[in-house]
């Protein structure tokens, strides 16, 4: 019920919000059609694959608005089931044994729920230990009952790797929703939206300053497509747009700014660590769920870092 009255009490700063995301949305659509309509006799693939992707933006950004609307249980569960499908493209192109069987079982059926239980439930003290340090502890137990010992460092730390990156890392958003930040009250679905906004908006800028005047790559081995201009004016671009939307937040605009920077620069090198990954595992794209985009994680790469380090920073200062 507080939701909901918080909601309806900041009805339009949300729209207001909306209703720029949708704007923006319908001009990127407009210029995509429009360089569509003038290759039609020459296709060209980099503009089919921005349309499917612009389309694919439209779709996220409708499920995100329900979700939004309907308050505090609607994100919960979003980024439950945005887990739960990122769990598994990370343990599909990662190895397995049978006798991971029963760590994963825990994985997917104990650990997964039960964090995002316990983040519903609002508690702090054990949604924040139990992944880095019970399941840290008990899914390795859970792998040596099949006696296989092949590769068993690998097997173990990619289960653990899964769940903090996929679980851990993500149910920091929805977290975002339980911080009581004085003043602030019932607004903080504000937060999700500012928190995915910009870091978001910081991977499209980077790739949109890295094809307008990329020169120099700022890591050739781990993602050959990522320049240092395009990391400069992505981030210095997103950090803006952060300080520009200080008014949907408990923050003034120098502050707004410092947070985007900082959940930018996460985000930033939360993207090479998992193009290291995938570099490793031989693939380019951590899967073909979203049209346009890969995977889910392909997606949710930059927020996954960003997430926790903006929660804790919003936590210890504001709360």
């Amino acid at each position: 019920m507080n939701d909901l009255i918080g909601f309806v009490r900041d009805w339009p700063h949300s729209v207001l919000l909306f209703a720029g995301v949708a704007g923006v949305l319908l001009i990127a659509t407009a210029i995509a059609e429009w360089l569509r309509w003038k290759t039609r006799d020459a296709p060209s693939q980099v503009v089919a694959n921005l349309v499917a992707r612009i389309r694919a933006w439209w779709v996220m950004a409708i499920v995100v608005g329900l979700a939004f609307a309907i308050g505090r249980v609607g994100m919960i569960v979003l980024f439950a089931i945005v887990s739960l499908f990122a769990l598994r493209e990370f343990i599909t192109l990662t190895p397995t044994r049978r006798s991971d069987y029963y760590a994963l079982l825990a994985a997917f059926y104990v650990a997964l729920p039960l964090q995002y239980w316990l983040v519903y439930i609002d508690w702090y003290g054990l949604y924040t230990l139990l992944i880095p340090v019970y399941a840290f502890l008990l899914l390795p137990i859970l792998s040596t009952i099949g006696g296989d010992t092949t590769r068993y460092l690998e097997r173990t730390a990619k289960v653990q790797w899964g769940l903090m990156i996929c679980v851990f890392s993500i149910s920091h958003v929805p977290a975002l929703i339980n911080l009581h930040i004085p003043g602030y009250e019932g607004r903080n679905l504000l937060l999700i939206a500012f928190l995915v906004i910009v870091v978001q908006s910081s991977d499209v800028l980077q790739y949109v300053w890295g094809k307008l005047c990329g020169k120099r790559l700022i890591a050739p081995k781990l993602s050959p497509s990522k320049t240092v201009e395009g990391f400069v004016g992505g981030v210095a671009s997103a950090t803006a747009l952060g300080a520009a939307l200080w008014w949907i937040t408990p923050f003034t605009p120098l502050q707004a700014a410092a947070l985007a920077l900082v959940i930018n620069l996460m985000g930033f090198y939360g993207g090479l660590v998992m193009s290291a990954i995938k570099r490793d595992r031989g693939i380019k794209d951590w899967g073909h769920m979203i049209e346009g985009h890969g995977g889910v994680l392909d997606r949710l790469d930059s927020v996954c870092f960003a997430a926790p380090v903006f929660f804790h920073l919003i936590r210890y200062w504001w709360v």
